[in-house]
């Protein structure tokens, strides 16, 4: 479990062969697992500039791996322990889609930042509920058809690579785990008596 706060930002080494060498003055454990753009991966070796993780094929599919590659820099959080603070929320390391940066609009004290996506993720995305956009915890404002904005604080725009973001680039999506939980619960039930009803006609 993570919850949100960025500790570092590494540099990725290299990117090959599923393994992903990121230069860190984190000192993790090999066996570790380590948040890598809110993804949680486990550290498999440990230099001493950094250390390595594997990134299967399944995790490959779903994020953007332009955003892996040489010289790229990315957020890096340490797994949670018990009694630690939570100042964010409870992140699963688990992402569930991509998104697009459509704009990134400056305001008097904040930055706006409208990120769209598929309607399978909107459905658990709500105003004022939370999400993890490459592992910041962040809170969100608006929900659209196809896109949400978000309001980030100077502190958080300035002491994450948010500050080095592009319209058009792609971004890793977390929504909260609470959410889907309890729309797959209410889901399973809405079929089981929709199920029931079909079979007694």
């Amino acid at each position: 479990m993570f919850n949100g706060l960025i500790r570092e930002i590494g540099k990725v080494k290299t990117f090959s062969n599923n393994k992903l060498k990121i230069i860190s003055k984190l000192k993790p454990e090999t066996g570790d697992s380590i948040a890598v753009n809110g993804v949680c991966l486990t550290v498999t070796k440990v230099y001493s500039d950094g250390f390595e993780v594997e990134l299967s094929p399944e995790t490959q599919k779903i994020i953007p791996l332009e955003n892996y590659q040489s010289g790229k820099l990315v957020h890096l959080e340490e797994a949670l322990k018990f009694g630690d603070k939570i100042d964010g929320h409870l992140i699963q390391g688990h992402i569930d889609a991509t998104g697009e940066i459509l704009e990134i609009k400056k305001n008097k004290n904040s930055y706006d930042l409208i990120i769209k996506t598929t309607p399978e993720i909107l459905k658990y995305i709500a105003p004022k509920g939370s999400i993890a956009i490459d592992g910041v915890s962040l809170t969100i404002n608006d929900v659209f058809n196809d896109r949400f904005r978000l309001t980030i604080i100077p502190h958080t725009f300035e002491n994450t690579i948010f500050k080095y973001y592009k319209p058009y680039q792609k971004v890793n999506i977390e929504t909260d785990m609470f959410a889907r939980y309890i729309y797959h619960m209410f889901k399973e039930k809405k079929d089981d008596i929709n199920n029931k009803i079909l079979a007694w006609w």
